[in-house]
């Protein structure tokens, strides 16, 4: 008989590195009831390598309820780092040397159990995990075994509880307009450059747009440049303007300022594994794996705070790529095949149901 389990799992750190902890816990999958639950410090470390730790204790868990190896066992894991989910499904490669280890771990603890699947969900979906990492962060670590067995379930039939209605929230996605660098497609990341006179411009016409839109709340990127955005269009529509750290341009370190050619002539090692592997940071820099850890927490936050809401989201070029990597479902690696305009606007549905679409994407038609 098949006994089946949904272990949620989630990790964080307050810096990255920084004081990190891990949190995860186990559920009956037919009744939705918790059988363990788990949170631990882990010292210093990044946040994948506490989501790591999430995982292996979340894994773990489900063999000490078994009391031992299980091969019976029928196990989906959840969690909303598309990064562990990715790597563990074996799609892509675990290269940092701590979390080769916890992988390695969760496979071994994996091998002793019958089936164990990952499935990314959104960070709102994942609200108990998050919770247990961040009881660990505050020194306050759980061990809780809340039911001896779970609910054995004979065949495939499970119980269906009702849904509530779902709410969709609908993102239109700003970049910036331009500036001194946008023309020369030089790498543009946490500089303090200005709006152009053109790019003020596209600011303008932006405006315009979004209140056909009927845009209600405005979430921005601190830096200049989109903060100037913000500031353009939100004095149209009479909307004050928020604003989010998470959703501030890559770090481009030593990278900054220059073209691709110039990045490659002066760095040519470690612009080309930058260019290649999207959790490989930029010399001195950030990693797309990195930001994009980031923008699922503002993501989070803006579905958590104003759901149901038409929200214009005025951000950078990778910050929005990873949006709609995040509303098609895909891996994040497809930032290097799309390619958005200063001052486009994407669109992107969520519901509540986790569900999402994206209805458009990099639309330049106001600037005609």
């Amino acid at each position: 008989m098949t006994r089946r389990f949904v272990v949620e799992a989630d990790g964080g750190s307050r810096g990255n590195p920084g004081p990190a902890g891990y949190g995860a816990l186990v559920r009956d999958a037919a009744t939705g009831t918790v059988l363990a639950e788990r949170a631990e410090s882990v010292g210093r470390a990044t946040n994948n390598v506490a989501e790591y730790g999430g995982l292996v204790a979340g894994l773990q868990a489900v063999l000490d309820i078994c009391g031992g190896a299980a091969p019976d066992a029928d196990v989906e894991v959840r969690m909303d780092s598309k990064l562990v989910v990715e790597q563990m499904s074996g799609r892509w490669k675990v290269k940092h040397p701590d979390m080769q280890k916890l992988a390695l771990q969760a496979r071994q603890i994996a091998r002793q159990l019958g089936s164990v699947r990952y499935t990314w969900v959104p960070r709102a979906q994942n609200s108990a995990a998050d919770a247990l990492a961040n009881s660990a962060m505050d020194g306050r670590p759980v061990h809780r075994d809340l039911a001896a067995e779970p609910t054995t379930v004979v065949d495939d039939v499970q119980p269906v509880a009702p849904r509530a209605p779902a709410v969709t929230t609908v993102t239109h996605l700003l970049r910036h307009g331009r500036t001194e660098h946008t023309p020369e497609r030089r790498y543009s990341g946490r500089n303090d450059l200005p709006l152009s006179a053109t790019g003020r411009a596209e600011a303008e016409a932006a405006a315009v747009r979004a209140k056909e839109l009927g845009v209600e709340v405005v979430v921005a990127s601190p830096l200049r440049r989109t903060r100037e955005t913000a500031e353009v269009v939100g004095d149209v529509l009479g909307l004050p303007v928020h604003y989010d750290d998470d959703l501030v341009e890559l770090d481009f370190g030593d990278l900054e300022g220059l073209t691709a050619e110039e990045a490659r002539e002066q760095h040519p090692l470690a612009a080309r594994r930058f260019a290649d592997d999207i959790t490989v940071a930029a010399p001195g820099g950030e990693s797309i794996a990195d930001v994009s850890d980031r923008v699922a927490r503002a993501r989070a936050r803006i579905l958590r705070g104003h759901a149901g809401k038409t929200v214009l989201v005025v951000a950078h070029v990778t910050p929005i790529k990873l949006l709609l990597a995040a509303g098609l479902d895909v891996p994040d690696d497809v930032v290097h095949r799309v390619f958005l305009e200063a001052a486009s606007f994407c669109t992107v549905a969520w519901g509540s149901d986790g569900r999402s679409a994206v209805r458009l994407v990099n639309d330049t038609s106001h600037l005609r």
